[in-house]
């Protein structure tokens, strides 16, 4: 039985010339790139030219891009840089009587490491407004609007969400937040390899990306600062990433996510064609097995083109997740931060899906290796699968 990985919004398989490149930077430099010495150069000159190269394929500076250990810690960085700035400024202008804990803005269906760094600055006195979404995962810019207040300092969005792949109207509420002197944050996660994205372009002043999620390595990421833009520094120490990361670069890991950007940026138009083949294959097969008792999760248009989230009403998410398993298809349940505990998806719940939608969910997510055909095959096991549950019934 052929083995079918559908779960590439949680991880994708590395390719192949990204070990490579990684291996060369690891047999090639073992300097640390602080030293002063020969190997120490090298090792410098190979995060640079890896900085270089990703901050050509997305539009921005070399200066605006800083390695991270990944998604989580960029949007830490950018949330908690961003609130702490703001709360510094507001100390040196504001009286003790009248000084007040700065206002952050997010919304209810962003990823768990945007949710719960916000939790965590209402726990220190900040205010967070957390915006809802529409039925289809969109939020609206008029409910932004509706949420900013004098002191709001930090506005964050994600571009695609994770669960249900809809796209999120980013240029609107950026520039919103723009004319408010509102910064804004992006989880850009999802979206990288995906949609093209010319940051110097888009109305936000941070940005988080992760290597694992573009065939890269996992532990390494990218936050993306806008030029001139002030935040404090999430984690001291040295000097590395010009004072505002500290601790010794991962260098094989930096090579590593250059190579997975350029591959991930160049090949984009043919990868979109093959994805594209793939989802309509699941999606008209699954339309076509079960008709009504089939129902798609997200907005129907716009959206990250390499993630569906379905409801198959007659089988709950646990049953469907636990048969595929066991049949060789590899899929989840939402995000891969909570599929462990089989939780009802907190984005499903922000959309207001029926109890019946929410308990059937399942995502289906594309990439590296999948093609029409694997899509045809798994309709076959979903099929074997809902009749074996309804013959129970």
């Amino acid at each position: 039985m052929e083995h079918i990985y559908m779960d590439h919004a949680a991880t994708t398989p590395m390719r192949q010339e990204v070990v490579e490149a990684m291996m060369c930077a690891m047999n090639k430099s073992y300097g640390n790139p602080s030293s002063i010495h020969a190997y120490g150069r090298e090792a410098k000159r190979m995060i640079q030219d890896a900085r270089d190269q990703i901050a050509l394929m997305l539009g921005a500076s070399p200066h605006e891009i800083i390695f991270t250990s990944g998604g989580s810690e960029s949007d830490n960085t950018a949330i908690f840089g961003a609130a702490w700035s703001a709360w510094l400024r507001a100390r040196e202008h504001q009286s003790g009587a009248e000084r007040s804990k700065p206002h952050v803005i997010t919304s209810t269906i962003e990823h768990h490491a945007v949710l719960h760094a916000c939790e965590h600055l209402e726990k220190l006195g900040f205010e967070v407004t957390y915006v809802a979404p529409d039925a289809c995962g969109v939020v609206r810019p008029d409910a932004v609007k509706a949420a900013i207040q004098p002191n709001t300092c930090l506005i964050s969005l994600m571009i695609g969400n994770n669960e249900v792949g809809s796209l999120q109207p980013i240029q609107e509420i950026g520039e919103l937040a723009h004319a408010h002197d509102i910064l804004m944050h992006t989880d850009a996660v999802q979206a990288l390899g995906m949609i093209e994205l010319s940051l110097n372009k888009l109305p936000v002043d941070f940005a988080s990306f992760s290597a694992h999620k573009i065939n890269g390595p996992k532990g390494v990421g990218i936050l993306y600062v806008k030029q001139g833009v002030a935040y404090e520094s999430f984690i001291h120490g040295g000097n590395q990433e010009r004072k505002h990361r500290a601790g010794t670069e991962n260098v094989s890991g930096i090579v590593g996510m250059a190579a997975a950007v350029k591959l991930a940026e160049e090949e984009r138009s043919d990868k979109l064609v093959q994805l594209a083949e793939v989802r309509d294959a699941l999606w008209t097969g699954l339309q076509e097995l079960l008709q009504d008792r089939v129902v798609l999760n997200g907005h129907p248009t716009a959206r990250l083109p390499h993630i569906l989230n379905v409801s198959i009403l007659d089988v709950p998410t646990e049953n469907m997740l636990m048969n595929l398993d066991m049949m060789g298809v590899m899929v989840s349940s939402g995000s891969a931060c909570t599929s462990g505990s089989l939780e009802v998806s907190h984005v499903l719940q922000a959309m207001e899906l029926s109890d019946e939608r929410l308990r059937s969910a399942i995502r289906f997510s594309f990439g590296l290796g999948n093609t029409k055909e694997q899509a045809q095959e798994v309709v076959k096991r979903i099929a074997t699968i809902v009749t074996r549950v309804r013959n129970r019934h």
